[in-house]
């Protein structure tokens, strides 16, 4: 490869660069000058961004170039943070009121581990408030818009760190998916998005939305880039009680072995409750297209394609609005005004109970409080067994559904959402068609299966995601497929985007 041009930098590969950091054919510092120009010229535009601190990414990046660690790894690469990435002495928000001006006096390990890599932080990128949200319209901050088109969202909740990727404001990001969060925001800007094996990549230092669901991982412009970036971050943690403890898997020559386009022998079902016969109500034809286009891709590198029924599928959309909920009300629960983050109504003239009161009040925005209400009477006495326990015994019947079907196939398939980036508030007042956008994702989340997306397309010029699931702790099968898919697809979709050469 030869070395980036200066003004190529932003449409660059994380692989590449890293190879022109180890060559010296670039600095650390001239890479991260880039993305901080990129960011002063179109941060205002998209709103990617809730915190930038350029002087410390540069002594950051200054300090990686004259240790000359700069291409061991990520050494010298910047990187973004979803905002709900605790990070010491870095304001830290989870696109909430009620934390704003918080400065967390440690790492989450996530963060932790990437320090020890050498990245350099760009920044915080916005979300919606506690991760709440599908479109990055929940966040007291302002919203985030899609770099396909400034009108529509870039999905959520991380949509800050999908639109920071794909408008060239940082090579690759951290988000956190709870119910599709990762996959649905990079599906919707033609980005690669990886949900991992639920304990596989610790939750320590995670602000806490939903404790039995929430996972972070890699948003990029390419299956190569996200498979580096979720080795860096992946493996037991002892901070977390629900760390798996096994060996990261090799990711990255899994992706390159998939881009050779061999895959004979692989079996791959697609789901039928995913958009199949009889289950397309709220899919939109292009987005339908381009999914059977990227199975025959699949089908001329050798794999075997057929259909697997998961009926309990249907029931992940109603499952996971009440237990995601219920975990919400009490995570949020710690937010009351009197240890950190926001306090309202202290004059002395008011007890604590007035105080937490007024508090929450003000710091929760409508999407949160809406949640909580609905987490608390599910929980509440007399209706915990109907709702949050019914819920759960769905929630194991989803997972029986994908042990069935990986006893057949190798992984399963699907869209990743049903239609592609929708208008900015087109849907603030309606919840349920929101909630909607989360369909295909559901599943993976419940079941704690590792979960990629990758883009397969355009529909009416905007980028189209392609979901691929695979059993617990099989995550390398999902970049394999998807890089394979990738390279069938004749590279990066991103780069229709921004230029970039194939």
């Amino acid at each position: 490869m030869s070395a980036p041009e200066r003004s190529d930098l932003t449409t660059t590969s994380a692989a590449d660069l890293a190879r022109a950091l180890k060559a010296r054919e670039l600095s650390s510092v001239e890479v991260t000058r880039a993305y901080l120009d990129r960011i002063a010229a179109e941060d205002g535009r998209l709103g990617s961004y809730l915190h930038v601190d350029a002087d410390a990414a540069l002594a950051r990046a200054e300090e990686i170039d004259a240790a000359g660690s700069a291409g061991d790894g990520l050494a010298g690469i910047p990187v973004a943070l979803k905002d709900v990435v605790v990070t010491e002495g870095v304001p830290t928000t989870s696109g909430s009121k009620i934390l704003e001006g918080w400065r967390p006096p440690y790492d989450a390990t996530v963060a932790a581990r990437l320090k020890a890599a050498g990245t350099v932080l760009l920044g915080k990128t916005n979300m919606d408030e506690f991760a709440m949200g599908s479109s990055t319209e929940n966040s007291a901050y302002g919203v985030t818009r899609n770099p396909w088109d400034p009108e529509r969202i870039p999905g959520g909740s991380s949509g800050g760190s999908s639109a920071a990727v794909a408008g060239g404001l940082a090579p690759w990001a951290i988000g956190t998916d709870t119910g599709g969060s990762i996959r649905q925001p990079a599906a919707l800007t033609g980005l690669v998005g990886h949900k991992p094996t639920y304990g596989s990549v610790s939750r320590y230092g995670l602000i806490a939305f939903s404790s039995s669901l929430d996972q972070a991982g890699p948003m990029a412009r390419t299956v190569l880039d996200a498979a580096l970036l979720h080795e860096a971050i992946a493996g037991h943690d002892p901070l977390d009680s629900t760390s798996i403890d096994s060996p990261v898997p090799v990711l990255a020559e899994c992706a390159r072995r998939g881009a050779d386009g061999d895959l004979s022998g692989l079996k791959v079902g697609v789901v039928r409750e995913l958009g199949g016969e009889g289950h397309r109500d709220g899919y939109e034809q292009g987005v339908l297209d381009r999914f059977a286009e990227a199975v025959a891709l699949l089908e001329g590198m050798g794999a075997e394609v057929r259909e697997v029924s998961c009926p309990a599928f249907d029931l992940a959309l109603p499952a996971y609005y009440l237990i995601a909920p219920s975990e919400a009300s009490s995570n949020l629960a710690r937010f009351d005004g009197v240890r950190y983050g926001l306090r309202v109504g202290d004059d002395g003239d008011r007890d604590l109970d007035e105080v937490m009161a007024l508090t929450r009040e003000q710091g929760f925005g409508p999407e949160v409080k809406r949640r909580i209400i609905l987490g608390t009477y599910a929980l509440s006495s007399g209706y915990y067994e109907a709702y949050y326990g019914q819920a759960q015994k769905v929630r194991t019947l989803i997972s029986r559904d994908f042990s069935a079907g990986f006893a057949d196939v190798d992984v399963l398939v699907s869209p990743t959402t049903p239609t592609v980036a929708f208008p900015l508030g087109s849907r603030v007042d309606d919840p349920v068609a929101m909630y909607a956008a989360d369909l295909c994702t559901l599943p993976a989340s419940l079941a704690g299966v590792p979960a990629i997306s990758v883009p397969c397309g355009l529909s009416d010029g905007l980028p189209v995601g392609f979901q691929i699931m695979a059993p617990a702790l099989a995550d390398d099968r999902c970049y394999q497929v998807a890089a394979a898919l990738e390279a069938a697809s004749g590279g990066p979709l991103i780069d229709r985007l921004t230029g970039a050469a194939p």
